[in-house]
């Protein structure tokens, strides 16, 4: 797509021919033909309604669990960024209200704050809330659906959308997920949810779990370097008797520490590629092909992407 198509007016940023590399936590990929930082929602719905149709529209987080390929992304990037998409507030009782754009790990910080317990386990997760839900995402036992009460959305046409979370009763539809997976129409751009804790506690206390939560993190991941999240889902949903674990597969196919160019599978936790400093999208999606490959030769077990990796090719 040329940077000199017609595009809607707008109140937020557009910007032609966008690195996204620097908004990606793996540090890779190539330009967007277009990127649109919404100042809003209803700057979002606008934008959308007066689109043409045949330009595409791909959503960005915080680029913490995708890789985007070097060929960069065709039509129209949407970042949801900015005080207006990060916005946290605590609602009535144990309820809390956060935009698609909040930081996972400050949602669980604003609960904590107003002291609401149950939602600790955000803060394991890498990323923003809007990534989250797409994923279905969770740690320590506990996943997204597990405190959705509801979310809103907007659609590739501009409509407005509401579904209601799992087992949570009314005429709103519900949005269905399973293990690191939704069912939600893939042109729906989730722009904000309401989630609901267990208990209250006090803030102290609640905030001393999360600190415990995050230095168990650092431990066993690698959080200070060019990483994502989770590569591969495990193969067993939580809970299966003699549940494997992608990383013990992935250990087990001897691929710890493996390289392809700049990409490598991290010594410290083997289901987590690191951009080492020089690495491509295509090294990285290359060596994660190949530890696919090997985990498969060596244990029958195809294991299934949990990065998203999006774009064109180089």
């Amino acid at each position: 797509m040329k940077s000199a198509v017609s595009l809607p007016p707008v109140r937020g940023k557009l910007i032609a021919q966008a690195s996204l590399a620097p908004y990606t936590w793996f540090r890779v990929g190539g330009p967007a033909d277009w990127l649109f930082l919404p100042a809003d929602a209803d700057d979002l719905a606008d934008f959308l309604t007066q689109l043409d149709p045949v330009i595409p529209v791909t959503v960005l987080g915080v680029g913490s669990n995708v890789i985007v390929r070097d060929g960069g992304i065709e039509g129209v990037v949407v970042r949801l960024m900015g005080k207006a998409w990060g916005k946290v507030e605590a609602e009535d009782g144990i309820s809390l209200s956060a935009g698609a754009g909040a930081l996972d790990l400050s949602v669980a910080k604003t609960a904590a704050e107003n002291g609401i317990k149950g939602l600790e386990f955000l803060s394991g997760i890498p990323g923003s809330l809007g990534g989250a839900t797409r994923t279905n995402a969770g740690c320590y036992g506990k996943e997204l659906r597990d405190v959705l009460v509801s979310l809103q959305g907007i659609r590739r046409d501009g409509t407005r959308v509401i579904y209601r979370g799992p087992a949570r009763p009314g005429a709103l539809p519900e949005a269905h997920f399973s293990y690191r997976h939704t069912d939600l129409p893939d042109d729906l751009i989730v722009t904000r949810l309401l989630l609901e804790g267990n208990d209250t506690g006090a803030p102290a206390d609640i905030l001393a779990d999360i600190e415990a939560l995050q230095k168990r993190r650092s431990e066993t991941q690698p959080i200070r370097e060019k990483t994502s999240g989770s590569t591969f889902a495990n193969p067993d949903p939580p809970g299966t008797p003699n549940q494997r674990s992608a990383w013990k597969l992935i250990d087990a196919a001897g691929c710890r520490g493996l390289r392809v160019g700049g990409a490598q599978v991290s010594e410290l936790h083997c289901n987590f590629l690191i951009n080492t400093g020089d690495a491509t999208a295509a090294d990285l999606e290359t060596l994660g092909e190949t530890v696919r490959a090997r985990v498969l030769d060596h244990s029958g077990v195809q294991l299934r992407w949990e990065v998203r990796r999006i774009g064109r090719p180089a």
